[in-house]
């Protein structure tokens, strides 16, 4: 490191595989602050995740055109080269991947950066060894420092597609080419994870360990994993040799070939490299000077870089474009091709409202909008216009893009559904959201949209890895065909997690929910007999596991579903066991195991039914003891008969039936015998017998699900719990369900039984010569009850409405006079002056 103390200037020059961004990370948190520019979004990712593991959250910023994470107090900055702050000031700056200052597009952002990007103790160019003369011309002052390859990468001839090693990556020039190798790698090898350029880090990141961790042994990629993404790749296979480079097709440069192939072998362990055997593809054999290049990591070393003005002249948009074209001055370095920035500004410049507003400092704000990467491809023309709206919004106004607009484009691609081609195109529209976000004068709210555009990123990023998945991912098929035809059966473990995944081996084959076995939604539709087939094998053992957990668990684990609309059951864990059905009696229903259950051995079976019965008896009898205990002495041979029709038909009922209904054995009862059935804890009301604990809502709920079983049907809907008052159904099905749940129809509405007899008892006391109004005025008021209501409910009770003049209450045989009238309004002005009939 004595080296690096001497020269506040250094440049890193080697091939691939030779540690120079990791020496880079360590060099910069040596340092109090730091900087490194990348040349992808996705390096800088994971470089920011090394480094926050080092540093901390708080510490670290991570910076790039569609993403931005900036906390207060970050010294430690990781950077796409176009994104670095070269205003801030750090005690160590490196820029890795310098020699694509060579790049037709983005070679002069690199250059600016080689030229200007330093760190007041420390500066570290990183690069390949082409880059040499160019530094020694351009930078005379820096140490050239070079670092051997760890491993050794050896060329390995032709090979076809089924004879690929494990660990290999396949490398194609587009997507076309990526999806029909991966295509061919799922039906003979089981699959492949995907890793391409238009990808989000989250997919890159899913993708790629999928792969690292063993579920699939093959990776296709376009030349993005030459730009220094760790993986374990032993051996990478070319598709092709030749690439589209945004003006022509051509073939790779040797310096390009080995910047891919350099992903073999990682530290000390070798790689080989080679072509992939595909029939009709042009120009897939290395030529002998190739390979000998790639061997000996000898290149042709560079002649220039290209360079545009990094200060442009922003006075008007003629002198801006001026200054952008201008030709360098020294030696080493030509001037740009045009770039897309460039090409969108002099669109724009044509446009005679987009020149009328590019005055003073709107020209400044026109190139800052120019800048917008076309990440769509959509090409100069159709980008300009999307350009020149967002121009318009900020010179005008408040200056600001409208927040309604930009939402709204936002949740256009706010959507899962489409092919891999679909969801790649919407991320790629999501990052061009998520860059003006992270522009903080260009929306009034940049936060909130950079947290809405992070989030529709993220959904796409997984439904992209998700068909990426689907799509070129078979490896559990070859499995599940060795394990059901017979052969190696045992040879992979079936596990089954807390989460119920049922998998064979490290393969999942779908879910067990309670007994109930799920294929993978995932799994195509030719595969599902397959898994089922193996389920039914397999998960035998499990089974009777899961049926002892049952028989040994407690009671809170057990629940009734009673949702509308559905049969009742039983649910262990919530998942269904059972349901319920027509037993000996309401109270005793019988248990109806669930089919799947049926898998079983006949003991497991039986004990399932036994704990399941024992759990409806405790249930029954916490929620119902009362009607229990009165369907007992109902059968006492000791009661008198008037005694137990009453109490037979009240349990009949469920615990509630009209006076009128048992009037006869009523009226026969005694004294004694109305204690009685008193203690039972039945009331014996004006207008109903009925047992108040079955009122409450649990007892409610059982009652209802009781007699629903028993009747074959799907649950009802209950009244919520606490509701004393319904609206009255105009069907009568209906209004007979509201009275078995202890609702009394009272006209338009529906009082529960327990206040109609209150106000029956209320009523009745005046009668008897209390001094107050027939009707108890402050509870009617209190329930909501419509005037219609009470009248219907005074009827039942046995009052009439008084026929002598108006304002005069009846309290019994006797009359108040004017003077000692209470006020009567609404509900009981149609009820004043009520008599006993």
């Amino acid at each position: 490191m004595s080296d690096f103390a001497r020269a506040p200037l250094a440049a890193i020059l080697g091939p691939t595989n030779t540690g120079k961004t990791h020496l880079a990370v360590e060099r910069m948190c040596a340092h109090s602050s730091g900087m490194i520019g990348f040349p992808l979004r996705l390096l800088a990712r994971e470089v920011y995740d090394r480094v926050v593991k080092l540093k901390g959250a708080n510490q670290v910023a991570l910076i790039t055109g569609e993403e931005k994470i900036l906390p207060k107090d970050a010294r430690w900055f990781l950077c796409t080269a176009e994104s670095m702050p070269m205003e801030r000031d750090f005690a160590f700056v490196a820029l890795d991947e310098a020699q694509l200052g060579a790049d037709h597009e983005r070679g002069h952002v690199f250059t600016d950066r080689l030229l200007h990007a330093r760190g007041r103790e420390e500066t570290m160019i990183l690069g390949s060894e082409a880059l040499t003369p160019m530094v020694r011309s351009l930078l005379p002052k820096a140490e050239i420092i070079g670092r051997p390859r760890f491993s050794t990468l050896t060329y390995a001839g032709p090979t076809k597609l089924s004879r690929l090693p494990p660990r290999s990556a396949i490398v194609a020039f587009s997507a076309e080419q990526v999806y029909a190798v991966a295509e061919m790698l799922r039906r003979m090898r089981g699959g492949a994870a995907v890793v391409m350029g238009a990808l989000s880090p989250r997919t890159r990141n899913a993708q790629v360990a999928m792969y690292q961790a063993g579920e699939v042994d093959y990776l296709v990629a376009t030349d993005a994993i030459g730009m220094g993404l760790n993986m374990d790749v032993s051996h990478v296979a070319f598709a092709g040799l030749t690439k589209f480079d945004g003006h022509r097709r051509r073939r790779l440069s040797p310096a390009e070939m080995a910047q891919i192939a350099g992903r073999a072998g990682r530290h000390q362990r070798d790689g080989t490299f080679g072509s992939l055997m595909l029939e009709g593809e042009y120009g897939a054999e290395f030529r002998p000077e190739e390979i000998e290049a790639i061997e000996e990591h000898s290149f042709a070393p560079l002649d220039h870089l290209y360079w545009r003005e990094g200060d442009p002249d922003f006075r008007t948009i003629d002198g801006l474009i001026r200054s952008l074209e201008r030709r360098p001055s020294e030696a080493g370095l030509r001037a740009a091709p045009e770039a897309v920035d460039l090409a969108v500004l002099k669109r724009l410049a044509d446009d005679p409202q987009v020149r009328a507003r590019a005055k003073g400092d709107n020209v400044r704000r026109l190139w800052a909008a120019c800048g917008l990467p076309d990440f769509r491809k959509t090409g100069p023309d159709h980008h300009a216009r999307l350009v020149a709206r967002i121009f318009t919004h900020l010179t005008e106004g408040d200056g600001r893009i409208p927040q309604g607009w930009y939402a709204a484009e936002v949740a256009k691609l706010d959507n899962v559904q489409g092919d891999i081609d679909t969801l790649a195109d919407r991320i790629a529209g999501v990052r061009t959201w998520a860059y003006i976000a992270h522009r903080a004068d260009w929306l009034a709210s940049p936060e909130t949209m950079a947290e809405r555009t992070r989030e529709v990123e993220e959904k796409l990023s997984d439904g992209l890895h998700e068909r990426l998945t689907q799509r070129f991912v078979d490896r559990r098929t070859s499995v599940l065909m060795r394990d059901v035809g017979g052969k190696g059966a045992g040879e992979f473990p079936v596990i089954v997690d807390e989460q119920g995944e049922v998998s064979v081996g490290s393969y999942a084959i779908g879910r067990l929910q309670g007994f109930n076995f799920e294929v993978d939604p995932a799994a195509r539709h030719q595969d599902r007999k397959m898994l089922l087939a193996t389920a039914e094998r397999r998960l035998g053992g499990e089974y009777e596991k899961r049926a002892a957990a049952l028989v040994a668990d407690t009671d809170d684990h057990f629940s009734l579903r009673t949702e509308a609309d559905q049969p009742v059951a039983i649910l262990w864990r919530g998942h269904e066991v059972a349901r319920l059905g027509q037993g000996k009696n309401l109270l005793s229903p019988r248990v109806h195991l669930d089919r799947r259950i049926d898998r079983l051995s006949e003991n497991g079976r039986e004990a399932v039914i036994e704990r399941l019965k024992n759990w409806v008896r405790e249930q029954v009898e916490r929620a119902l003891g009362p009607l229990r205990a009165a369907g007992s002495a109902a059968q006492d041979a000791g009661a008198s008969p008037a005694v137990r029709a009453v109490l037979a038909m009240l349990v009949d009922e469920g615990g509630i039936v009209a006076r009128e209904t048992v009037s006869k054995p009523l009226a026969a009862l005694t004294r004694d015998e109305r204690r009685a059935i008193s203690k039972l804890r039945v009331r014996i009301g004006a207008l109903d017998i009925f047992m108040p604990d079955i009122l409450k809502p649990e007892a409610r709920r059982w009652r209802t699900a009781l007699r629903t079983a028993a009747a074959n049907e799907k649950m009802p809907a209950l009244p919520p719990e606490a509701s004393v008052v319904l609206p009255a159904p105009k069907e009568e099905r209906e209004r007979a369900r509201l009275t078995r749940l202890g609702f009394r129809a009272t006209g338009p509405q529906m009082l529960r039984v327990d206040l109609a007899e209150r106000l029956a008892r209320h009523a009745h006391e005046v009668r008897a010569g209390k001094e107050a109004s027939v009707v108890d005025e402050a509870l009617v008021t209190s329930l909501g009850l419509q005037p219609q209501a009470v009248a219907k409910l005074m009827r039942d009770i046995g009052f009439r409405p008084a026929e002598s003049e108006a304002g005069w209450i009846w309290r019994g045989r006797e009359r108040r006079r004017p003077e000692r009238k209470a006020e009567a309004t609404g509900a009981f002005a149609a009820l004043a002056g009520l008599r006993r009939g």
